[in-house]
């Protein structure tokens, strides 16, 4: 069974820990509130997807030339293993570089773009916008994702979202 809350979609909210239902709200609230937002991925170290957004615009509609099923423009999977990958990619860079920890990763398209950033213990948020978001402002609304939710992203919370998101497929 598959429930909503709010643009969050893929897990029930039955049963789960208010931890959980506190951190899908915050996925839905930045796909909500951030202009030119149209889908976001909580991805796990190993590359398993936690949490994930709708490719839907304001009104609940998927984005014209597009049903919420079309891939990769969103689709909750596709989005993972984009944010999986840019993350690899990045932190092995980074260590060939001596560059210290990978904090943010944007990749600029000529129809959208593409954020990633790390939460805690290797876990990732990903973000798909449209090509005229503002950056900056995407970027703050990830970064007050990432403070607000990364002290509750436990290894705990991480299986929990996991055994939801599998028992919504």
């Amino acid at each position: 069974m598959t429930a909503t809350t709010g643009s969050t979609t893929g897990t029930a909210t039955f049963g789960l820990s208010s931890e959980a239902k506190n951190l899908q709200w915050l996925l839905g609230n930045l796909v909500e509130e951030v202009p030119g937002v149209r889908s976001v991925a909580v991805v796990s170290s190993d590359g398993l997807l936690l949490l994930s957004s709708d490719p839907v615009d304001r009104k609940g509609k998927a984005p014209a030339g597009q049903s919420r099923s079309d891939g990769p423009r969103g689709a909750a999977a596709d989005l993972a293993t984009i944010v999986s990958g840019i993350g690899s990619l990045t932190i092995g860079a980074a260590k060939l570089m001596d560059g210290g920890n990978v904090k943010q990763t944007m990749v600029a398209m000529e129809e959208g773009s593409v954020f990633v950033m790390t939460i805690s213990d290797g876990s990732l948020l990903g973000v798909h916008a449209t090509p005229d978001c503002d950056m900056s402002v995407v970027a703050y609304h990830m970064a007050l994702f990432v403070g607000r939710a990364g002290h509750v992203l436990t290894p705990e919370l991480r299986s929990e979202l996991r055994k939801s998101m599998e028992s919504a497929e």
